[in-house]
């Protein structure tokens, strides 16, 4: 039986949600195109979209940002975050960034040549369209049980190294720029990755001289998972995990919006390569500002010093993790298929099974996540065969190995009757899953499309 875990906060301020009616809400969809990041918030009841920037911030955090110093060059916040930093994540040298795709804009073609591959466990959407940008093309190489969604696994977001290693070999290393660690892997469902396999992989990365680096958005979450599931790490704290996770990789990038508990900010991280510092530097001054505040203002840079922090702390995330794993259990109850199990930040709903006649060029993730706001007022959005962008070379559609509709919790934000209400519309939706049509696009972004593009259902 599902059991909630109890926050450990209280509520000191709220906001107002709007509730609407199914009639409002087919007119909401039709003048979005059929695009649930069109739609605006206040159409919207329980926004699972995203959980990057939609936390709540602490009292302390926003003490902090009442500190705030906004001289333009070397301001306090920006040294009290590279203690922070380094304290944490035990590197020398950090650059702040507005989030975490500037981090991955700035980073990427200083370690990217034209041609090159960028081998990763799984890439997100922003990561792959920034591989792209430099003209360098996305390897996936995820473990094999993060395609088995029924199946338990403590790790499915686990980098295949024996496959890692066959292709570098098949390739020829000169041909692979970087290896890219996403933790927790996003796009196989938030799924963990093991201490001992961030280790093999960066020793596969040594043997072949490319640097690795680490999407450190979910950080804190994935420490807690190996705290938790992973022989040897119960009796280390999370910021003890996170050193030795880090010391492995070379750099990192991070969207600050997620672990760090704040509503804008990114960071990069390079443990000691000073070469590869000034480089990211001489970057950030056109693209992100001055380096001491790269893209922010002082107060952010204050709020991003506490938040990190306060993400690390244990009895958080476990009652940040245990509202997905309710999610999940509720759902299981249910017979709703997702990736189980669940990982830090959100349950990825297998829409292949829930709607299995619905082709992938049809995009049954995006169709279920349309399907659930026209239920209950309910955003969320599809990792799957909508989100790749065309083949630049052929124009086809790729289909993507799994097909998700991600279910994102914000941090500190909903209460159990929320998340109760979540499940019982997700079960509504499969009873007359049949009933539910695919979708076609209509006009499309050449990058990222699936945030702007517009779409019309398919009669």
């Amino acid at each position: 039986m599902a059991k909630y875990v109890p926050e450990p906060f209280k509520i000191k301020m709220v906001e107002p949600l709007t509730l609407t009616t199914r009639a409002e809400r087919e007119c909401y969809l039709k003048d979005a195109n059929y695009n649930l990041f069109a739609l605006r918030s206040d159409q919207v009841y329980i926004d699972m979209l995203s959980d990057s920037g939609t936390g709540a911030m602490s009292d302390s955090q926003w003490a902090s940002m009442f500190k705030g110093d906004e001289s333009y060059a070397g301001s306090r916040g920006y040294y009290r975050l590279m203690d922070a930093v380094k304290d944490i994540f035990g590197y020398r040298y950090v650059q702040p960034v507005h989030q975490g795709r500037a981090a991955e804009k700035v980073l990427l073609p200083c370690l990217l040549k034209e041609g090159q591959y960028s081998i990763a466990n799984m890439h997100f959407d922003t990561t792959r369209g920034h591989v792209g940008l430099c003209k360098a093309i996305v390897k996936d190489l995820v473990v094999p049980e993060a395609h088995d969604t029924d199946k338990y696994a403590p790790f499915k977001g686990n980098m295949d190294v024996h496959a890692m290693k066959a292709f570098i070999e098949q390739v020829g290393a000169d041909k692979v720029g970087v290896i890219i660690m996403t933790i927790t892997n996003n796009t196989a469902g938030g799924q963990p990755v093991s201490m001992e396999n961030i280790r093999e992989t960066a020793k596969v990365a040594r043997e072949y001289g490319i640097p690795m680096i680490i999407d450190a958005a979910r950080f804190a979450e994935n420490a807690y998972f190996i705290k938790t599931r992973e022989p040897g790490y119960a009796d280390k704290s999370i910021i003890e995990i996170t050193r030795e996770a880090f010391s492995y990789a070379s750099a990192f990038t991070m969207s600050a919006k997620k672990d760090a508990i704040v509503n804008m900010g990114g960071l990069i991280g390079i443990k000691d390569d000073e070469r590869l510092f000034d480089a990211v530097k001489a970057l950030t001054v056109p693209y992100e500002g001055f380096v001491t505040y790269g893209g922010l203002a002082g107060r952010d840079l204050e709020a991003i010093a506490v938040g990190l922090y306060e993400g690390t702390d244990f009895d958080y995330l476990r009652y940040r993790i245990g509202q997905v794993e309710y999610l999940g259990e509720l759902l299981r109850e249910a017979g709703v298929p997702f990736q189980y199990p669940v990982g830090g930040h959100a349950v990825f709903v297998d829409a292949k099974r829930v709607l299995p006649h619905i082709p992938y060029y049809q995009f049954p993730g995006q169709a279920l996540a349309l399907e659930l706001y026209l239920e209950a007022g309910i955003r969320g959005c599809d990792v799957g065969s909508y989100m790749l962008d065309p083949d630049p070379v052929t124009g086809e559609q790729p289909e993507s190995e799994m097909e998700f509709t991600r279910l994102c919790l914000p941090r500190r934000v909903y209460t159990q009757a929320h998340i109760d209400l979540v499940a019982q519309a997700i079960v509504n939706v499969q009873k007359r899953a049949k009933q539910v049509k695919g979708y076609e696009i209509v006009w499309q972004p050449k990058v990222l499309r699936h945030f702007t593009a517009k779409l019309r259902p398919l009669a």
